[in-house]
């Protein structure tokens, strides 16, 4: 049970970070491009690290105990099912109104309010959509090894940062409201503990186990792992890329690889 509140609890503290993009746009007008730029690119290369040199290699070898056969192929499916998952999602929601598609992360927007107001809507709608298997994967990550959750939340929290900048920007513009900003910004990352409850209460009414014992576990880690890679190549770097310059987004993922690297030596 205490394993079960610490998990989530990180999900909470992970969703909630679009809260901190909300506040950060009412007391500051422009965040540094080459901040950005390497704070995205560290979640990348931590995520990206977390899902190949750890989640996917301990679903392999969880499946190999299971004696279950084709059990390595099926985890290979599982991965690839994770990441068209996440696709399908980004594929149901307009450009338009996908946040992680827009052009600008800056404050200064320009249009009627009732537009400014309805883009917001749809941003925090569309960013809920997104985190929802966010929530997920933070979930099972933490429920499984705590110190793979706490390197799964700082990479989700600081991913989710600039969605808040783009639920509050509008909704600020359009309201003159610090306060409904900050407010929306903060729900549209709430659906990542959503995600994490549903998931739970899930698996315990049709009696799945997640924390091993079978193929459900290694499956589902695999298919998280999958999710992760591709938000990470999907959002993340194409983000960094954007808002900084070429170097400074891989530095900072290489830099993400390397920190969870050495932490993962010093456990």
């Amino acid at each position: 049970m205490n394993s079960i509140i610490s998990a989530l609890i990180l999900t909470l503290i992970a969703g909630s970070a679009t809260g901190i993009g909300g506040a950060l746009v009412l007391f500051k007008k422009k965040l540094s491009s080459r901040f950005l730029a390497g704070s995205l690119g560290i979640s990348a290369g931590v995520m990206i690290f977390i899902s190949m040199a750890e989640m996917f290699p301990e679903a392999q070898g969880m499946i190999r105990e299971t004696g279950l056969t084709h059990g390595e192929a099926l985890v290979i499916v599982a991965f690839f099912i994770g990441m068209g998952i996440i696709t399908l999602i980004d594929f149901l929601i307009p450009e338009y109104e996908n946040p992680h598609e827009a052009s600008e992360l800056s404050i200064e927007q320009t249009g009627s309010e009732k537009a400014l107001h309805r883009l917001g809507l749809m941003s925090a709608l569309a960013i809920a959509v997104h985190n929802f298997p966010e929530g997920i994967a933070t979930f099972i990550g933490a429920l499984n090894d705590p110190e793979m959750g706490a390197g799964i939340t700082f990479a989700i929290a600081i991913h989710n940062i600039p969605e808040g900048i783009a639920v509050a920007v509008p909704i600020y513009y359009a309201t003159k409201s610090k306060g409904k900003a900050l407010l929306y910004a903060t729900l549209s990352g709430l659906s990542e503990l959503i995600g994490a409850v549903l998931c739970l209460a899930v698996t315990a009414i049709f009696g799945i186990e997640l924390t091993g014992g079978g193929a459900t576990f290694p499956l589902v880690l695999a298919a998280v792992a999958g999710i992760m890679i591709y938000i990470s190549l999907d959002e993340l770097l194409p983000t960094a890329e954007k808002y900084g310059k070429h170097h400074v987004a891989i530095a900072g993922v290489v830099g993400g690889m390397a920190i969870m690297a050495f932490s993962l030596l010093l456990m």
